[in-house]
């Protein structure tokens, strides 16, 4: 029996880069087109997140709210469960975002309120465009073909980037400890995904 300290990151990885990625391919295949749709939803979503109209970021917040349902159902609870049993509770994290988005966000009558110009808002802004655009044009450019690109609205980790630079960028919910609130399951979806996506880079994927 082989020792612990043999052991690499890589070991406990349960599923091999080339079942993630037909997965991810097989995905994009079964909902097309809808990333025609989720590209002009998350374009919709960064001038929501600029405009200062009445019922803007309650509108920006359902927007986020369908986004992680239809990514927890769909994606997570539909097929990535067949390859990671870890997957249904990325499912009910997802389900819970979208609850947080629409009690926090969507039944609020809050005005809506400038964001602050500073640092926060700038990092908001360039984490919103990497979600939305730069995530699925940086991955074409690397190489990938175009059903297994990941966009904002079907994918996991560009949902996840653009909605905490969303946030951020527009300053929406007024209260700032529902929108920290709202960056936790963000953030910590990234985590995830970031180590899968190095592990699976590692597995030589």
């Amino acid at each position: 029996m082989s020792e612990w300290w043999s052991y690499r990151l890589t070991d406990f990885l349960m599923f091999s880069p080339r079942s993630y990625w037909r997965l991810v391919e097989l995905y994009n295949r079964d909902v097309w087109p809808a990333q025609l749709v989720a590209l002009a939803a998350g374009l919709l979503a960064l001038w929501l997140a600029a405009s200062r109209r009445d019922g803007a970021g309650r509108l920006l917040t359902a927007l986020l709210a369908a986004a992680w349902l239809w990514v927890g159902w769909a994606f997570h609870w539909q097929r990535y469960a067949a390859i990671n049993w870890a997957a249904p509770y990325f499912a009910l994290a997802f389900a819970v975002q979208a609850i947080l988005l629409v009690g926090l966000g969507v039944l609020r009558r809050d005005a809506q309120t400038r964001a602050t110009a500073g640092l926060r808002q700038s990092l908001g802004w360039l984490l919103a465009t990497a979600g939305v655009v730069l995530y699925p044009l940086a991955r074409l450019l690397a190489g990938f073909p175009w059903p297994q690109l990941e966009v904002f609205g079907l994918s996991p980790e560009p949902t996840a980037l653009a909605s905490l630079g969303l946030l951020l960028a527009s300053g929406y919910p007024p209260s700032r400890s529902g929108r920290w609130m709202l960056c936790i399951i963000p953030t910590l979806s990234l985590l995830v995904g970031g180590v899968t996506l190095w592990l699976l880079a590692e597995s030589g994927g």
